[in-house]
């Protein structure tokens, strides 16, 4: 027997929320994820009129949905932003090549332009040929670095002023207890921010921070949207997949979870006599770090040394013997000037 919608517009329900547990129509479930999403951005205080947007674009739902709906609320609510797609292509042979001609429909379906970087042009290396170095157990730690210091790479030669991303609600409760698990006080403390402030003093934004996965898998297929659905081929050897499998687990329980997860993060403060990093600029790229030479320099290094897991795990040992040799360099042309 078919369920009214819990709006009482008058049209039979085709979906129940995860998020909510309501019964919607079409019509209200698009209605009800994109007003979330414009409030997310209003309270948030995301975006100010004429502020020039690099979506995060990867192929996939989130970053797909992500440009849909921003273009979308853009238009709806006058926003006033001159949006930018920007792929990173990590050089994954049969996923990432594959997931970028699904960005450049997107490019050409939104008519929003797109720049695409590689990590062979910024590193020299792919992603390919790192896991060949250093195999399936620490490669999402290259990954993962390289890429959020190429967004800030791409997002510089764009001149933007914000970079969005498509992290979801599920997302930031798997950071939120990862970092639990790791010990990592200083990640936690940040990782449910919905702003943060990335290299030159570029913002990074999450509008569908409060978004479930599920609602948005929902929106894309309801709507009719473009995107990959492929799993990256290294991601099962990943950390985060166990916090994922817990928290599908908890959601099983309790619908709830995700959000509780979210909003326990928001409130945890930290004790004002533990000492977190500083921000500062990598004294080797330039680019922001907690560190005098950042966690990207640190690991290409050892890639170009032959000693890929120089930077794995904590990289005191490693930033001390780059620093020693950049003393010995120092010394070396000293010496030189001086003869």
């Amino acid at each position: 027997m078919p369920v009214s919608c819990s709006t009482q517009c008058g049209e039979n329900a085709i979906l129940k929320r995860p998020k909510t547990g309501d019964a919607l129509c079409k019509k209200c479930f698009f209605s009800a994820f994109e007003t979330e999403i414009h409030d997310t951005i209003v309270n948030g205080k995301l975006f100010k009129p004429g502020d020039k947007v690099a979506i995060g674009a990867s192929g996939g739902k989130d970053s797909t949905v992500l440009a849909y709906v921003l273009k979308t609320l853009n238009e709806r609510y006058k926003y006033d932003l001159d949006l930018f797609l920007l792929s990173i292509d990590e050089g994954i042979t049969g996923y990432r090549d594959d997931s970028l001609k699904t960005v450049e429909q997107n490019r050409d379906d939104y008519g929003i332009p797109l720049k695409v970087l590689s990590y062979k042009d910024l590193y020299g290396w792919t992603m390919d040929s790192i896991v060949e170095e250093i195999g399936h157990k620490n490669n999402c730690t290259f990954c993962g670095v390289f890429r959020r210091q190429a967004l800030d790479r791409g997002a510089a030669i764009l001149k933007v002023d914000c970079i969005a991303t498509g992290h979801n609600a599920d997302d930031i409760a798997e950071t939120v207890l990862m970092n639990i698990l790791r010990g990592d006080i200083a990640r936690l403390q940040r990782c449910t921010s919905i702003i943060t402030t990335g290299a030159d003093s570029i913002m990074r934004c999450k509008p569908l921070k409060y978004a479930y996965e599920k609602e948005i898998v929902m929106y894309a297929y309801h709507k009719q949207l473009v995107y990959f659905s492929t799993e990256c081929k290294y991601a099962p050897d990943a950390y985060r997949g166990h916090a994922r499998a817990f928290l599908k687990d908890l959601e099983k329980i309790r619908p709830s979870s995700i959000i509780d997860v979210i909003h326990s993060g928001e409130q945890l403060q930290v004790k004002d006599t533990v000492k977190l990093p500083e921000r500062r600029n990598c004294t080797q790229c330039g680019f922001v770090s907690s560190q005098e030479i950042c966690k990207a320099c640190v690991l290409l290094e050892g890639l170009n040394r032959g000693l890929p897991k120089l930077g794995i795990g904590k990289s005191s040992k490693a930033r001390k013997i780059m620093n020693m040799d950049s003393n010995i360099d120092k010394r070396s042309k000293q010496k030189s000037i001086d003869f």
